[in-house]
């Protein structure tokens, strides 16, 4: 990749010939980078060793009993938490870095180890009852604090679900739940609803430069709530009178996102999502076309995406080198 880059400098004259080749050789005998193969492994063992400690509860709980293993999952959480409070630096309206290398990785842990906690204890003694959304709520509240707290974008990751999962519950009767009906009307809005909202979110935030760096977190979770809400509505509800507006309104919002901040991400998003919604409608507009026609319609539009996004930079008017 970046001899083509140094080439187009060289060829331009922006850089000399002895310049290009104390840089390639800089390139080539540069160390490599095990940033984020680390962060993989220990974001890999944070999660392996809750799901240990989920098989440990099953494997285990007729020797061990209940008392202990709530203990158990109980000290790992208080101890987790117990060290980010004690290593945590002060906080500040803008991002902060990690106080220790693992600084992030043992809050994560402490965090899934307080639902691995409640989820058990609810299973068990049925603390909450038939109160579901009591069991989401407490979970998503201290998520959101511990996130801004802490500053860490995978708690407000969980913290975001946690808020689907609330939303989901209240406005869901317990009937339509025990059906597994998910076609309601009344979910698909509260899709839309909490998509608008954590694209609120980010505009809030960053008038009042407040936590800015949260802001793709959001509006990654904004986009695909919103976008799949829009495509439930049109497919599931057939109803094209409002989604298909709604979907062509917030497909342009995030194109215009994406030139925005320049974001490749938002826009594959946004573009994916307009093909799909496009897509569906042509079959149901055209039911009765031959074969031949629908394989061009696939051919030509797919092709059409393809390069689209090949040629981004246009689109998000990045520099070229």
């Amino acid at each position: 990749m970046y001899e083509r880059i140094l080439k187009e400098l060289t060829d331009k004259q922006i850089v000399t010939p002895e310049q290009a080749g104390k840089i390639d050789r800089f390139e080539k005998t540069a160390p490599f980078s095990l940033h984020w193969e680390l962060k993989t492994l220990l974001y890999l063992g944070v999660l392996l060793l809750n799901v240990g400690l989920g098989v440990l509860i099953y494997e285990h709980i007729d020797t061990l009993g209940h008392t202990v293993l709530l203990i158990m999952i109980g000290l790992v959480c208080a101890g987790c938490f117990y060290y980010v409070i004690r290593y945590r630096k002060p906080f500040s309206n803008g991002e902060v870095e990690s106080a220790t290398p693992y600084y992030d990785y043992v809050l994560l842990l402490g965090c899934l180890s307080f639902l691995l906690l409640e989820g058990y204890w609810q299973y068990q003694y049925r603390i909450f009852g038939e109160r579901y959304g009591l069991a989401t709520f407490i979970p998503m509240v201290l998520f959101f604090v511990l996130a801004y707290l802490f500053d860490n974008r995978g708690v407000l990751s969980l913290a975001i679900t946690a808020l689907a999962s609330w939303l989901g519950i209240t406005v869901t009767p317990q009937e339509l739940l025990s059906r597994n009906d998910f076609n309601s009307a009344t979910i698909i809005q509260t899709g839309v609803f909490l998509g608008v909202l954590l694209a609120a979110i980010v505009f809030t935030s960053e008038r009042r430069d407040f936590k800015k760096h949260f802001s793709m977190t959001y509006l990654n979770f904004s986009v695909h709530l919103l976008m799949v809400s829009c495509l439930s509505g049109i497919i599931a509800l057939d109803n094209w009178l409002v989604y298909v507006p709604l979907l062509a309104l917030s497909v342009g919002s995030y194109l215009w996102l994406a030139r925005q901040r320049q974001s490749f991400y938002l826009l594959v998003v946004a573009v994916v999502y307009a093909y799909i919604g496009l897509s569906y409608l042509f079959m149901k507009t055209f039911p009765r076309l031959i074969l031949e026609a629908y394989l061009l319609y696939y051919l030509f539009s797919g092709a059409a995406v393809v390069v689209m996004l090949i040629n981004h930079k246009k689109i998000l008017k990045t520099q070229r080198l």
